[in-house]
This record gives C-alpha cells, structure tokens and sequence, in this order.
C-alpha cells in the first residue's frame, strides 16, 4: 500500500517562501510522474506542478515563475519550491502520481496572509 507524507506547510506573509516535502513508501516510486495537487475552501483539488520520472516539470499557470517541483528518487521524496506566495494560494497541499492513482495523504496546510 502507497503511503504519502507531506511536510513543511505553514503560515507565511505574502512575497514569502515555502518548501514542501513529500516522502513516498510501498511504490517503485522512481517509476511514476509525480504532482502536487492542492485543494482550497469550496474549491475542487487541483494540479498545480507535475515532475516525471525523467525530470520534466510542467506548472498550472497560476504558479509558473514562481514554485519549482523536483525529486529525489533515492530517498523517493518530491519537493515543491514556493515563492512570491500570494494569498490565493492558501490551501492544503497533496503529493501523489501525476494523475492521483494513489490514496490521498493528510496534506500539509499553507496559509498565506498578513
């Protein structure tokens, strides 16, 4: 079974940075593209960064420019670089494949506000 722990959400003031970490177990995660998907009030989860097993990042157009995903396939964690936060990306932050075959983790909280 897939498990997926996210980490290092927090409060931050808008311009402020942030880096999430995601540790995957019970996959041959090197195999897989990997995403981060985040989810706001009322709103549906939505994929923001994707990385494949090759490197090759895509973004939604709300981040680009400004978080950057990437991974390490030895310690099977993928990571998202955030910065120039905005207030609108308050939400909680997911890790899974690319297109979220696995069981959702608890997600990691990010709050952006002054």
């Amino acid at each position: 079974q897939v498990q997926l722990v996210e980490s290092g959400g927090g409060l931050v003031q808008p311009g402020g940075s942030l880096r999430l970490s995601c540790a995957a177990s019970g996959t041959t995660f090197s195999i897989y593209a990997m995403g981060w998907h985040r989810q706001a009030p009322g709103k549906q989860r939505e994929l923001v960064a994707s990385i494949t097993s090759g490197g090759h990042t895509n973004y939604a157009d709300s981040v680009q420019g400004r978080f950057t995903i990437s991974r390490d396939n030895a310690k099977n964690t993928v990571y998202l670089q955030m910065n120039s936060l905005k207030p609108e990306d308050t939400a909680v932050y997911y890790c899974n494949s690319r297109f979220g075959i696995w069981s959702w983790g608890q997600g990691t909280q990010v709050t952006v506000s002054s």
